[in-house]
């Protein structure tokens, strides 16, 4: 498991998936003009940026190994996706991304625990206290392994391979949300019950 370095100050974060979780699941997404954020995205972030936790994007995007994009288009969705939150009155604390080909076997490619170091090392997290949200069961896995909950949502991928898949994953989510709001909705119990008793 991976906890920060200073546990007394340590925060707690939501990593949150985004292709199929904050944005609609395009095959290797490649043209600005396939960009679009799921309906209330900016909300269910601003809920978690006023409730104090973390948000941190976690996403492998192979698509650079493999030709399909370069790097900057990357970075150029990522300005974008902060600019369309901003205009909900909400923002990501970080964004981290894996740009390997799944055959060169890097950790920072999920569910390799890279990126989670990574954050942990900047923004002083406290896994065992924290979220993972995400359409896949790599992001489920990804969960368990840094001793976080994981949380499916049924947006992207998510709902196909939960009904196809789901008895066979190894790592099971804590809550099956239908999307990234319900997601945080539940969350937000949670700190709630933790704070209350």
């Amino acid at each position: 498991m991976l906890y920060a370095p200073s546990m007394i100050m340590a925060n707690k974060a939501v990593f949150l998936d985004r292709d199929g979780t904050l944005i609609e699941e395009v095959a290797y997404l490649s043209h600005i003009e396939q960009f679009k954020l799921f309906p209330r995205v900016g909300e269910a972030i601003r809920l978690l940026n006023q409730h104090k936790l973390k948000t941190i994007v976690l996403t492998n995007q192979s698509g650079v190994a493999r030709g399909y994009f370069p790097e900057s288009f990357v970075q150029l969705i990522h300005r974008r996706m902060q600019d369309l939150l901003k205009m909900d009155g909400a923002h990501l604390d970080g964004i981290y991304y894996c740009p390997h080909h799944p055959d060169e076997k890097c950790e920072c490619r999920k569910p390799g625990t890279g990126l989670v170091k990574k954050a942990v090392e900047d923004l002083d997290l406290d896994c065992s206290k924290s979220y993972m949200v995400g359409d896949r069961d790599i992001d489920i896995e990804l969960a368990y392994r840094v001793g976080a909950k994981g949380i499916l949502v049924l947006t992207g991928y998510g709902e196909g391979e939960w009904e196809e898949f789901g008895k066979g994953w190894k790592a099971k989510p804590c809550h099956v949300a239908p999307d990234l709001y319900g997601a945080v909705q539940w969350i937000l119990c949670q700190e709630s019950f933790m704070m209350n008793s």
